[in-house]
């Protein structure tokens, strides 16, 4: 059988195999994947309850994705729900102050990756703060509603 297009039949030359091995050198030295790429994949798809929506980047202040300062401003948007928080950092760990619009009292969790959980319950104007969070792949979940139509918003992962 014959490879149409391909030199060699299919097969990569000697020089070809040796500058896609420098190829891969070179890209593992300048831009290589984070260490704990792999962590921050599990920990996002560990949500118990897979039935949430996620919310995405509205404004990023400071940070970068999530190889972040962890300080800033960040606000995550879904269809009808707005978070803002602004991350603090102080010494070893974070204070997260949040605002929820429609403000409202719910529930707000955030997970850190090999930390726990921290909780709180956001004030009747939708306002939030926990402090003492610590360091590493963080996610915020918002639990809005009651009964059967209580329904999750969760937003991507940060790095504090």
């Amino acid at each position: 059988m014959n490879d149409i297009g391909t030199p060699g039949g299919g097969r990569a030359m000697p020089d070809d195999e040796t500058l896609l091995a420098d190829i891969d050198r070179f890209l593992d030295e300048l831009d290589p994947p984070p260490e704990d790429l792999v962590q921050r994949v599990q920990f996002a798809l560990e949500l118990e309850n897979l039935d949430v929506e996620v919310a995405r980047w509205e404004r990023l202040d400071e940070l970068a994705g999530v190889r972040s300062t962890a300080t800033g401003t960040i606000t995550f948007t879904v269809s009808d729900l707005t978070v803002m928080i602004n991350l603090t950092k102080i010494g070893k760990t974070h204070r997260i102050d949040g605002w929820l619009v429609p403000a409202g009292e719910y529930e707000v969790e955030v997970r850190v990756a090999d930390q726990g959980t921290f909780a709180t319950v956001a004030d009747e104007g939708g306002r939030f703060v926990l402090e003492g969070v610590p360091q590493g792949t963080t996610q915020i979940l918002v639990h809005l509603g009651e009964g059967p139509r209580r329904r999750t918003v969760v937003t991507p992962t940060v790095v504090l």
